[in-house]
């Protein structure tokens, strides 16, 4: 990471042979003559660290310091100052500063502070990002992920979910709609009310109709008695509608007026009742289409889609395929009394290739069959079902979590070598680099001869 420092001295020397020295070191430095313009700055730029001379005409390094701390709390300013103030200084790191150095500067010492405090801010900030990882699994537990796209939805949700705005969640099926209903009625206020759902696209109209208003005794053939319907179940709570761009237009004019009114009659009913509820609907459908067909109402679409939550495909946060694979291998392992301790890495490999048309589910499926078909300690090729097997893995490299950039470079050589059988000058125009190169890191790693062919040979 490139760290940018503030340089902040009056005197001109100190101030530009501080900033050279620091960006021999490999820094980004900008520089400001007082505090007035140090704080301008600061404001105005990603700065990492300040280094500020205590004493300054006009505000002094100490009350700039404040300020700094008083709007970001932890930051790590560094004071500089003269022989005759060195008590200042000490009050200076009681009230929050990093370390104070005495002028002359000991440069090498100053580069060993520098070096020190910006550790403990990346550290202090990895600790805050697990808080937050933390905090996040525990929020969305049923929702297994870290890739960038999973992330964008979970942030959305926890803006939505506190709120009481419709919510509308769209995405492919088997991506996990139901899910993100599950985990955003648990964050809400609503959370220790009922949560009631409703899979328009299983029932006729008629019925439907009845499953969502309720109907009187005698409303309709086979009406023996009055029912309460999912409307007034769901008082107070959340109701989530599965599918609702399978609804016919009937019920979405009787849907938007629920959505307008807060109020509806049951079927065969005159009495006029009135719901406090909150709409979740999801659909796999693109809405605007429907609209355009006359399928949806538009008026409907917008009371619905107050905040919209799309659900990427597994295809797009293929990241996530090692945790959901994982999470799945534990919960069938367990199920089916097996002890199974991983995937093989051509498995895996077939995993990623794979694009996944049935999105998590089939993948859930996927893992449920490789376990009931594993006769070992770990799933194989053999073991997948046969869409998986048959997927070709050629082009991707897999690397562990926690590999350093040494194993990296050597998994990647090795196996771009093994992709090109060997032709070593089609594996060095493959990674960009040299002939020349590509020989001494074989050395270096002591990978040796990989498979090449009789072409290769000649050329050594």
């Amino acid at each position: 990471m490139n760290f940018r420092l503030l340089v902040i001295d009056d005197e001109k020397n100190i101030r530009e042979g501080l900033a050279e020295s620091l960006k021999m070191d490999g820094y980004d430095v900008v520089c400001a003559v007082d505090g007035d313009e140090g704080w301008n700055r600061f404001c105005n730029g990603d700065i990492d660290l300040v280094i500020t001379d205590l004493k300054m005409p006009g505000e002094g390094g100490d009350e700039l310091m404040r300020r700094i701390l008083a709007q970001a709390p932890g930051f790590p300013v560094i004071i500089l100052t003269g022989h005759g103030s060195v008590e200042s200084a000490v009050t200076a790191m009681r009230d929050g500063a990093w370390d104070f150095l005495t002028k002359p500067v000991d440069l090498d010492h100053l580069s060993l502070i520098v070096k020190r405090a910006l550790e403990n801010r990346e550290l202090v900030f990895q600790h805050r990002r697990m808080e937050e990882e933390l905090g996040r699994g525990k929020q969305f537990k049923s929702i297994i992920g870290n890739s960038r796209n999973i992330r964008e939805v979970f942030d959305t949700m926890n803006k939505a979910a506190p709120t009481k705005a419709s919510i509308l969640i769209t995405g492919e099926s088997g991506v996990g709609k139901e899910l993100v209903a599950d985990a955003i009625h648990e964050l809400s206020p609503r959370k220790d009310m009922p949560l009631v759902k409703v899979h328009c696209a299983a029932l006729s109209a008629t019925l439907l109709e009845s499953e969502l208003f309720g109907h009187e005794k005698g409303a309709f053939t086979g009406a023996v008695s009055k029912r309460r319907g999912r409307f007034e179940l769901a008082s107070g709570g959340t109701l989530f509608l599965d599918e609702i761009g399978e609804i016919d237009q009937n019920i979405q004019i009787k849907l938007l007026r629920v959505l307008q009114e807060k109020k509806f009659e049951r079927v065969g009913g005159e009495q006029t009742i009135e719901t406090d509820v909150r709409i979740i609907a999801a659909t796999n459908k693109e809405l605007k289409a429907e609209i355009e067909k006359g399928a949806f109402r538009e008026d409907l679409y917008f009371r619905l889609n107050v905040v919209n939550i799309n659900v990427p495909p597994l295809r797009e946060r293929k990241d996530d395929i090692p945790v959901l694979a994982a999470a799945f291998l534990k919960e069938f392992a367990a199920e089916n009394e097996k002890t199974i301790e991983g995937i093989h890495e051509k498995a895996r490999s077939r995993l990623y290739a794979y694009e996944w048309p049935g999105n998590i589910r089939e993948l859930r499926n996927c893992i449920e069959s490789a376990v009931v078909m594993c006769q070992s300690k770990i799933i194989t090729v053999d073991d997948l079902p046969p869409a998986l097997r048959e997927t070709d893995d050629e082009g991707w490299i897999h690397i562990r979590l926690g590999a350093n950039m040494a194993e990296c470079e050597k998994i990647i050589i090795h196996d771009t070598l093994s992709h090109c059988k060997g032709n070593k000058s089609k594996a060095a125009e493959t990674l960009n680099i040299g002939r020349k190169t590509l020989l001494r890191k074989l050395a270096e790693y002591e990978l040796g001869e990989t498979g090449e062919g009789e072409e290769e040979k000649e050329k050594e």
